[in-house]
């Protein structure tokens, strides 16, 4: 009878960073706006069909009231800013962060420079928005601050997203 050799198991090696540290996989931050995102979609499965754009809304309000400052008025004035130019989208909390969806579906959000401890806030737009300009345009943007210059642009972007 021929001897049967083991089976070779499969060798798993860590994924290294470029300054040759072994990865641990997500941040803290990243793994809470998981969760985040978890809670949002049982809250939401529990709502049905009863959920309201006003429940949004305040989900929103309280996020934004929730981060410190300069992002707390940035926040603040982005969803003014979207509210004025997109009327049709609803807020909604999207992994936590301040979001405005058309149909159910992200179009654009607003991630704090604390939330994931990042030197700038995002304001980002997902895959749904329209704003395709031949074969490459920007899907977000680094915020430090809000000019007036910024804030129409803002709101032109958001106006083309929905459109």
């Amino acid at each position: 009878m021929a001897e049967r050799k083991p089976a070779k198991k499969g060798t798993q090696q860590s994924t290294k960073q470029t300054t040759g540290k072994a990865s641990k996989g997500f941040t803290d931050e990243e793994r809470a706006a998981m969760k985040e995102r978890v809670q949002e979609l049982k809250a939401a499965a529990r709502q049905g069909g009863r959920a309201h754009k006003a429940d949004g809304e305040s989900d929103v309000l309280a996020k934004i009231a929730d981060m410190p400052e300069p992002d707390r008025a940035m926040a603040e004035r982005l969803h003014a800013i979207i509210r004025a130019s997109a009327p049709a989208l609803s807020p909604k909390t999207w992994y936590g962060m301040p979001a405005y969806a058309k149909d159910g579906n992200v179009v654009c959000f607003f991630q704090s420079a604390q939330k994931f401890k990042t030197r700038y806030a995002t304001f980002g737009f997902s895959d749904k928005a329209n704003l395709d300009e031949d074969a490459m345009w920007p899907t977000s943007f680094a915020l430090k601050e809000l000019t007036s210059a910024q804030e129409a642009r803002i709101g032109a972007l958001v106006k083309k997203a929905v459109s």
